[in-house]
């Protein structure tokens, strides 16, 4: 079955009891050790089952069966968030004195638990600036590469083939953050990642209303994750939220087909606009990443990113003056937003280190939501007049 008809149906069947055919929200801490088979109470060791909602739920694990099935992947887990999957994989597979390397640019919160936290636990960060680099370069020591396919926020394309290459060398776990485009556009395993990740807060959610993390690969690797991650760091997703992440699901493809169709009339809008001094979209022909999307993936997100002369004050006045755009955080809902990087989603890194990593003060970062473009285009055309 293709992608569209899997996100419906995968991992899921109308409720045994009742034939409802939504996913029932499971609003219980705890489990009784309950036999069905004997319709009596049994005793825990001799009963496979549901526990505690800190370690597995019903209305969780329908989810995680659903995302594991588009991934591609054996096991596929949620989290609190993001950033809980996130800390989850490196606190599971690195020890102190392990060497974790990274692609640049990370997002901004990454990249502080990397520099800032992960640190402190006696494991060495090295960065790389680009694929290349790190193909060229990898340190013999490293026992894991974290990247992210498409860049937060300057949209720079990191192919994963590279880094399973670079990986393959040293023998390193390799770790792709697929929020950007979603496993509808890309199946970072099936290149011959180890482990994918999403922030599902943004297109898997895709509605704005959730908090939540996705990690997704192989049953070895994910075993050592979940027990970090859901019984000594102790970030499960609640129920509600995994309802209201599985019905995001089910619409992905339709919401990214429209995102991708907006973005790219943006795109070109931007690009002929005489107060834009850069436009970065890897839709873009001359896109320095646009091959490699082109060659590997379904379509080129619903991200753009653009710079404009004068720096926070230009960007700040520029912002203040859009109307359909909500100037906000976070990407990946059906409105459009927008925001200034440096100063709001980056502004947990040092300043030097946001000019390495591309991230300076006449840089937009645009999430193009699921309105008509031309009104899209209208409000742009008016707040850069």
């Amino acid at each position: 079955m293709k992608f569209k008809t899997l996100s419906v149906h995968a991992g899921q069947q109308p409720d045994p009891h009742t034939g409802a055919l939504t996913t029932a929200v499971v609003q219980s801490s705890t489990f009784s050790y309950f036999s069905a088979e004997e319709g009596r109470a049994r005793f825990a060791g001799q009963n496979p089952g549901f526990i505690y909602s800190r370690f597995a739920n019903p209305t969780t694990a329908e989810l995680e069966a659903k995302l594991a099935v588009l991934e591609g992947a054996q096991s596929a887990m949620v989290l609190a968030s993001g950033m809980a999957a996130v800390s989850s994989i490196l606190y599971a597979l690195l020890d102190s004195g392990d060497e974790v390397a990274f692609v640049d640019p990370l997002y901004g919160g990454t990249d502080a638990f990397l520099q800032q936290t992960l640190v402190r636990a006696g494991i060495k960060v090295r960065r790389y600036s680009s694929d290349e680099a790190l193909l060229n370069n990898i340190s013999a020591n490293t026992k894991l590469v974290l990247f992210e396919t498409l860049t937060n926020p300057n949209l720079k394309v990191t192919d994963p083939r590279k880094v399973v290459q670079a990986a393959k060398k040293v023998g390193a776990i390799s770790v792709c953050d697929n929020t950007f485009l979603t496993p509808y556009l890309l199946q970072p395993l099936a290149l011959g990642i180890d482990l994918v990740m999403h922030s599902a807060t943004k297109y898997l959610g895709g509605h704005g209303d959730i908090i939540a993390g996705v990690v997704a690969g192989g049953e070895a690797l994910m075993a050592k994750v979940r027990t970090v991650a859901l019984k000594h760091i102790g970030s499960p997703i609640g129920p509600q939220e995994a309802y209201l992440l599985q019905r995001g699901v089910k619409t992905l493809a339709l919401r990214m087909q429209a995102h991708l169709s907006n973005a790219e009339q943006v795109a070109m809008f931007l690009s002929s606009h005489p107060a834009v001094s850069k436009v970065i979209y890897p839709g873009l022909a001359s896109d320095p990443g646009h091959a490699v999307l082109t060659q590997i993936s379904r379509g080129f997100g619903g991200m753009i990113s653009l710079e404009l002369a004068g720096g926070f004050e230009r960007c700040a006045d520029f912002l203040d003056k859009l109307q359909l755009f909500t100037q906000a955080v976070s990407l990946g809902d059906l409105e459009s937003l927008a925001c200034h990087p440096a100063s709001t989603t980056h502004a947990a890194m040092s300043e030097q280190a946001r000019q390495d990593a591309g991230v300076n003060d006449n840089l937009v970062r645009l999430s193009i939501g699921v309105e008509d473009a031309d009104d899209l285009i209208a409000d742009l055309a008016q707040a850069l007049a």
